[in-house]
């Protein structure tokens, strides 16, 4: 089957769950995000990614880009420029881009709306306009007037495109260690030399430019991470020369095989400055919290994709007959959508993917409220759930989108296993979801590390607070014992990495991993309980939806009852300590 973008759901989440229709065009600049609106564009984006973008994804995969060793350039697979030449000339590439430049100036809320069906579609061809949206960010926070006028409006039409040059062969995580050199020359220009790997779209033949956004370090530059700086390199200059960046062949990867992943030779190329000379990780790091959120936002687009073919699969795969007794037995065998065991991968992929898309477009909203309110309060309050949140978005949505391609192939068997069916490019292409824009474990630690001590721990204040609040204001609502009990195991463990792990850095990263999932879990079924109750009013006011309704509730009781359980063996897991990791001699393993 192909993929059918899930609008109903999306539409309970945006409308019914958030309320966006109320709360965004309140904020100033978003007046005309009116239901009307955005239904409007979110029914052309389904039309788009299920008749453009979804039908070059499985050919896409087979043919894989192409390197020419003597020019240097990349070819994208066939059907990728014309599927993306009627993305960007449909806005889609400037959606919540400011108008002054070109773009639309919707909210990013429904810009990710867009991406989750992008990601869904095609996760390959997606890679090269997301990245694009980081490079914007990047300039509009941090470029010059003079670099905004000239860069901005090309690549929010997606005329042109942009990339994160960041990891070198000796150094991902650790940018500190890069070796890449920016020489001043007497123009007021840079010469950039040095080698990054893994560049996502570094080379490719969709657009007339691509704006290289990379980190180097000035001669004089401080040691560390605090002598780094950010650099804009054009694959082409403003006199439409060639300029010497140039890519250096394509890594051989397990999956996302449409996207180019590029070994990319500057070779004193001329550059110029973004921001503040050995300031480039405060601006790096606008286009990195973009591209997480991004990122976990792929999660749960494969997760979606893969969910519809298993279950499309299970309604129609007959294989033995019911435990209970036959329930077709006009047919040689049921469906094995009547297996208990097949209802549980089932669920745990429906229940999962619902869950984290309500905590997905919560946090995007907030990030709207963040940049947009008048009220510097809320955008203060919108702010710290954005900042705590981004992490946990990123790390539980890619684990549970390739944890649902992964039940996908189970379910369907042997079939599942070959290319006759796209799930087994599913697992492949969500497999890279958990370790790029920041491993999960490195989300992990930026959760434990800094974002529950930000500000004296407002933010994850603010978070109980928030859970507590709906507590006692809906003490009947659906799963509240078992959101007050997760909420319960999760103080006691911050109160746990407050006294062990702000003395002894080891014990916060033994904890790390197990916290972010113990609070992925417990916001879920925060979510999951607003949603049962919405569900529940609905069905008590008279709804004609009722298996949609009821579905929600039955979802969430899984969520909570065979899910949420997971939060008694993490607490345990952190409260074991660093021992159990750390005793062991190296020559021990």
């Amino acid at each position: 089957m192909s993929y059918q973008a899930p609008l109903r759901d999306m539409q309970f989440v945006l409308y019914e769950l958030l309320k966006c229709d109320e709360v965004l065009p309140a904020l100033p600049g978003f007046e005309d995000a009116s239901r009307e609106i955005m239904d409007a564009i979110i029914n052309e984006g389904a039309r788009l990614t299920q008749n453009v973008i979804e039908p070059t994804n499985t050919p896409g995969d087979r043919e894989g880009c192409h390197y020419d060793p003597q020019t240097k350039t990349v070819a994208t697979p066939q059907g990728f420029k014309d599927a993306y030449k009627q993305f960007a000339e449909g806005g889609w590439t400037g959606m919540s881009a400011p108008v002054e430049f070109g773009g639309q100036g919707m909210p990013h809320l429904l810009n990710t709306v867009a991406e989750e069906m992008m990601c869904s579609a095609n996760l390959s061809l997606g890679m090269y306009p997301g990245l694009t949206h980081g490079a914007v960010n990047a300039l509009l926070g941090y470029g010059t007037n003079e670099q905004k006028d000239y860069y901005l409006p090309k690549l929010i039409s997606g005329e042109w495109s942009g990339t994160m040059c960041l990891t070198e062969p000796q150094c991902g995580t650790d940018l500190g260690l890069i070796r890449t050199k920016a020489e001043p020359q007497a123009d007021g220009s840079y010469a950039v030399s040095g080698t990054k790997i893994w560049i996502t779209g570094g080379e490719h033949d969709l657009t007339d430019n691509i704006v290289h956004l990379v980190l180097a370090k000035l001669p004089d530059a401080p040691k560390g991470s605090k002598g780094i700086s950010l650099f804009l390199v054009p694959k082409f200059l403003d006199d439409g020369s060639r300029n010497t960046a140039f890519c250096g062949g394509l890594e051989h990867k397990m999956g996302i095989k449409g996207s180019a992943t590029c070994v990319m030779n500057f070779e004193e190329a001329r550059g110029w400055l973004i921001g503040e000379p050995n300031k480039g990780l405060q601006a790096m790091f606008v286009m990195m919290n973009s591209a997480r959120i991004m990122v976990g936002i792929q999660g749960l687009g494969i997760g979606e994709a893969a969910y519809q073919v298993s279950l499309s699969f299970a309604k129609d795969r007959l294989q033995s007959r019911s435990l209970s007794g036959p329930k077709e037995p006009e047919k040689a065998a049921d469906p094995i959508i009547v297996h208990p065991d097949v209802r549980r991968m089932l669920l745990r992929q429906k229940a999962t993917i619902e869950g984290c898309r309500a905590l997905a477009y919560y946090t995007v909203m907030q990030l709207d409220i963040s940049l947009h309110s008048e009220d510097a309060e809320a955008r203060e309050r919108a702010d710290d759930m954005v900042q705590l949140l981004t992490p946990v978005v990123k790390a539980f949505l890619t684990d549970e989108g390739f944890f649902c391609a992964n039940d996908g192939l189970q379910l369907m068997g042997g079939s599942g296993f070959t290319q006759d069916w796209p799930l087994e490019q599913f697992v492949r292409d969500a497999r890279i979801t958990r370790i790029y824009e920041g491993t999960n474990g490195i989300q992990a630690l930026d959760l434990v590390g800094r974002k529950l001590g930000m500000n004296g721990g407002r933010s994850v204040k603010r978070f109980f607070a928030m859970l507590q609040r709906y507590m006692e204001e809906n003490p009947g609502a659906p799963f509240v014992t078992e959101v007050k009990d997760a909420s319960s195991k999760l103080q006691s463990a911050t109160m746990w990495l407050m006294q062990q792990g702000m003395a002894d850095g080891e014990q916060a990263g033994a904890a790390a991993t197990p916290y972010l999932r113990l609070f992925a879990l417990t916001a879920v079924a925060f979510f999951w309980s607003r949603m049962a109750l919405l569900a529940q009013q609905q069905l008590e006011a008279g709804t004609t939806e009722t298996d949609f309704y009821q579905a929600k509730i039955h979802s969430g009781q899984f969520f909570v009852s065979r899910i949420l359980p997971q939060a008694s063996s993490l607490l345990a897991e952190i409260e074991s300590g660093k021992d159990n990791l750390m005793a062991m001699t190296e020559a021990q393993f």
